[in-house]
């Protein structure tokens, strides 16, 4: 089997028209290009499956409208023309119409099992690297969490952001003092080394993405069956 093929075998394709695709990111994937992430991309793989999309959006990021996490799985869109591109760009710059959701293992069950967190979240003054909750100067994010059932000392929580920040998820479950499994940036090291299953990555995966249709306007709903990982975390 060739690279190619190991490539375009990872990637399930969950939705496709004239205008655009919605594939199922596999962890450990990089979305583009990126500093010690130069081969093996979502992008590399885009183009090879559909060579159309090197003349769509930037020369850098052709297609790309929107990016997971490397080692977030799951829904994401893919503009095929021009026309799309824009539309999906606008909105998901203006954080309207598009619904998205996320499955989340955590180190505990938020106190209610179910709530909203709406803070300000900046990049920490003395590591560009790493984003936070802060008083003043951040962006505006918004988080729905819903607990979707316990394991001994983990709980399957799922998340719906109403903004896209960086990391804002992962973020917003450690400030909620619960953070994701397997997070080695906001996470617990301790807890995720005394589980019996040991996490090999950050157990978030994004779930299902909602959005109206960039030409037709007729709404879009795309789901991603979460990976064992996630289904068996305890």
């Amino acid at each position: 089997m060739s690279g190619t093929d190991r490539i375009e075998r990872k990637l399930d394709i969950l939705f496709e028209d004239a205008e655009l695709l919605v594939v199922d990111k596999p962890s450990g994937m990089p979305v583009h290009p990126a500093p010690g992430h130069e081969k093996g991309t979502l992008l590399d793989a885009m183009i090879r499956m559909r060579p159309s999309i090197v003349g769509v959006g930037s020369r850098e990021r052709p297609g790309i409208v929107h990016r997971l996490d490397i080692e977030t799985s799951g829904v994401i869109i893919v503009a095929k023309t021009q026309r799309a591109y824009l539309a999906l760009r606008r909105m998901f710059e203006s954080h309207e119409g598009i619904v998205k959701r996320y499955l989340a293992v955590l180190h505990g069950a938020p106190s209610p099992k179910s709530g909203t967190l709406e803070t300000l979240i900046g990049r920490k003054s003395w590591d560009s690297k790493r984003m936070a909750v802060v008083e003043s100067g951040g962006s505006r994010a918004v988080t729905r969490w819903q607990t979707l059932g316990k394991s001994g000392s983990l709980a399957l929580v799922e998340f719906t952001i109403e903004t896209g920040r960086m990391h804002q998820i992962r973020v917003h479950a450690a400030h909620l003092g619960h953070p994701v499994v397997g997070d080695r940036l906001y996470g617990d090291r301790q807890k995720d080394s005394r589980l019996r299953r040991v996490p090999s990555r950050c157990l978030l995966h994004a779930v299902e993405i909602e959005f109206p249709h960039p030409i037709t306007g007729k709404m879009v709903r795309v789901s991603a069956p979460p990976p064992p990982d996630i289904v068996y975390a305890n």
